[in-house]
């Protein structure tokens, strides 16, 4: 019964922004790592953010820190990517992730340790 839903991508200009939702069913995210991959056309599917609901821990990936900003609605059970100044190479499929933790230093990096998933996002970022 666990599900994820992303929706908000979209086709996006240079520098533009755009803001992803996750929204998580039938557990609650206090106890979920929650993350953010995405994945271009012939390449690995990497990590963006992570969000350790347990101590409210977030991370970036280097390449999108200072742009990106993952946050929380407890009330609405959602996670969002807001996503600034993108760029040509952010764009690919968008997914969120979550894998159950009771540590709140918990934020695994590759996709292989995530055991939930959404359907995914496109998000184009072309002139």
């Amino acid at each position: 019964q666990l599900q994820l839903v992303e929706s908000g991508g979209g086709l996006v200009q240079p520098g533009g922004s755009l803001r992803l939702s996750c929204v998580a069913s039938g557990f609650t995210l206090d106890y979920y790592v929650i993350a953010w991959f995405r994945q271009a056309p012939g390449k690995e599917r990497e990590g963006v953010s992570w969000f350790n609901g347990r101590r409210g821990f977030s991370s970036y990936a280097d390449s999108v820190k200072g742009r990106f900003t993952i946050s929380i609605d407890n009330v609405k059970n959602t996670i969002y990517l807001l996503m600034n100044n993108l760029k040509p190479e952010d764009a690919g499929i968008y997914y969120c992730a979550a894998v159950f933790t009771s540590d709140g230093n918990y934020a695994p990096i590759s996709h292989r340790d995530y055991d939930y998933w959404g359907q995914g996002t496109q998000v184009t970022v072309s002139s």
